[in-house]
Parts: C-alpha cells; sequence; structure tokens
C-alpha cells in the first residue's frame, strides 16, 4: 500500500517496454551517457553526477518532467543546457585533506553557500584521490543542502578548465574546523544507532565490497540495511558479497533507500547514516535521529 503509485507509474512504464529499475545512480547500472550528451534526469544526486563527472547536460527536472521526455524523446533547451551556464560562480578553496564522510560535510556545507549556484572546488592538498564514490557523495550533500546541478572539481571533473573561474563571483575557504563542525552539526544523536543504512545515493559495488570486507566473519549487533540497485545486488551475489554481508547480520536492500522507506512505522529510533544527503533529509522526513560518520565508526559487533 505504502508503495503502490511507484507501483502504478512502474507497471505502466514497462508496458512501453521501459526498464523499471529504480534506483537513484543509473549511471552505475550501464545508463552512461556521454560528454556533451542532452538528457532529462530527475533525482538530484543523479543530476549533480551525470552534469559535473560526466559532463553530460540536464537540469534539475521534476520526476513527470523526466518521465514525459523519456516518452517524447525531447526536453527544454535552457539552462544547463546551455554552455554559457554551466560556468562557475563561486571559488571554494578547501585547505584541509579530506576523507570519507568528509566529502558529504563539504558538500553540505557548500550547499548552503552556493545555494543554485555552480561552485568550483580547488583542493589546495593533494595528497589523497578524490574518486568516483567521493563525487558521488560530494554532489549528493551539495544538491540537498542547496540546489546544485552542476559543480567543478580542478584537474578531476571534465569541464573544469571551462568553467571560466577567473570570473567567479566570490570566494570562499573551507577549512578542516569547517568539517568538524559541519559533521558535527550533521548528527541530531551520539552513541549507538539502532539501525545502519548505507547507499544512499545507492552504493556501487565497490562500497558493497567495502562493506563486506568491514564485516567479515563478524556478528553485527545493530541491524544494517545497505542500499543499491537490483543489478548492484546481482553483481554482489555473484562475488559472495551478499553472502557475507548477511552471515554477519546485514542485509542489501534494492529498489529503494532509508529516505524514501516508512523507517519511522518500523520501530527504530536512532539511524546511523553516512551520507550527509541522508542526514539532511532522514530527521524532516522520517521523524527518526541521525548519526553520521564513516561506515566503520556506526557499525557495532558483538
Amino acid at each position: 500500500e505504502f508503495a503502490k503509485k511507484q507501483v502504478d507509474i512502474c507497471n505502466a512504464y514497462g508496458a512501453l517496454g521501459i526498464s523499471t529499475t529504480c534506483t537513484c545512480t543509473p549511471y552505475l547500472i550501464g545508463n552512461v551517457p556521454r560528454f556533451g550528451d542532452h538528457v532529462s534526469w530527475s533525482e538530484s544526486s543523479a543530476v549533480a553526477y551525470v552534469n559535473s563527472v560526466i559532463g553530460a547536460r540536464t537540469n534539475r527536472e521534476g520526476g513527470p518532467g523526466a518521465l514525459a521526455a523519456a516518452i517524447v524523446g525531447k526536453t527544454p533547451l535552457y539552462g544547463f543546457h546551455l554552455e554559457e551556464n554551466r560556468t562557475a560562480n563561486l571559488l571554494v578553496d578547501v585547505e584541509c585533506e579530506l576523507e570519507r564522510a568528509d566529502f558529504g560535510a563539504l558538500g553540505y556545507a557548500v550547499g548552503q553557500v552556493v545555494k543554485d549556484g555552480v561552485p568550483y572546488f580547488r583542493m589546495q592538498n593533494k595528497s589523497y584521490q578524490v574518486e568516483n564514490g567521493n563525487l558521488k557523495a560530494l554532489g549528493a550533500a551539495l544538491a540537498s543542502s542547496g540546489a546544485v546541478a552542476l559543480y567543478h572539481v580542478e584537474e578531476i571533473t571534465p569541464e573544469y578548465k571551462s568553467a571560466d573561474i577567473a570570473n567567479a563571483d566570490d570566494k570562499i575557504t573551507i577549512t578542516a574546523e569547517d568539517i568538524i563542525n559541519t559533521r558535527e552539526k550533521l548528527s541530531t544523536a551520539e552513541g549507538y544507532a539502532d539501525l545502519v543504512c548505507l547507499g544512499c545515493p545507492h552504493a556501487s559495488l565497490e562500497e558493497v565490497k567495502e562493506v563486506a570486507e568491514i564485516v567479515k566473519g563478524k556478528k553485527i549487533k545493530n541491524e544494517l540495511w545497505v542500499c543499491t540497485s537490483i543489478n548492484i545486488k546481482e553483481a554482489a551475489k555473484r562475488l559472495g558479497y551478499l553472502d557475507t554481508i548477511e552471515s554477519a547480520g546485514g542485509k542489501i536492500c534494492c529498489d529503494t533507500c532509508m529516505v524514501v522507506a516508512p523507517i519511522e512505522q518500523m520501530g527504530y529510533e536512532v539511524i546511523g547514516v553516512n551520507s550527509a544527503k541522508a542526514a539532511n533529509y532522514v530527521p524532516s522526513m522520517c521523524g527518526l535521529k541521525v548519526i553520521y560518520n564513516d561506515i566503520e565508526n556506526l557499525i557495532d559487533f558483538e
């Protein structure tokens, strides 16, 4: 009953021969536009990723607009489909080294400042590697605390050279203290999380593997959900990650996530997340308290 309207939409589009996979990371399961392609995507984190990391072109479409575009094969030519709107208007100097959940905290902090603008990140400390998973977390947080659809990272994202940073209107600096303060702000509880939910946006196969390595041979005290697509879950099953996680007491959940699931009706009080987007949304959308931290600091073992 909870998902009836969603199921009705999926069934209607399935009858047209359209893939009905429910995921917020379509770019991880084969729907990968080419650089410069014009697409019509909803889901704010996917919009930020496809614009910024892949270099395709889309606006932040609503669900009905994206669904309509899927039928007619067209979308209006405005906004981020136009080259002149893809330049940066906020320079962000990041002075500190970043690790894992720090990328979400960075996105959350900058999103509140830039709103619907286009930030350009300049990482001053080059001692660490910025991976696609970090960019996924960064964009999701930018899009949830602000309304960012496109960002650039110097020497990493494909359009940084054409971002025209010399004409950026403003500049801010992010320090280690800013990251610490933001991480603390994103947590509304301390201590033990009775439910740990990972995969917002949906986990990649590499992220599922990481969870499997953390819990291998152990027994989890709290409940663990790893949210991903059915495609990634099947791949994890073939590679043994699913069995490892389930043997430890965890679950891999597909086609949904903690933000849109009725977890407030399931008896949980505190949810642990490694996603700044989830930490931002869960208190207001689900009514639960949140602990924001890295994976290994959220899972408790017997």
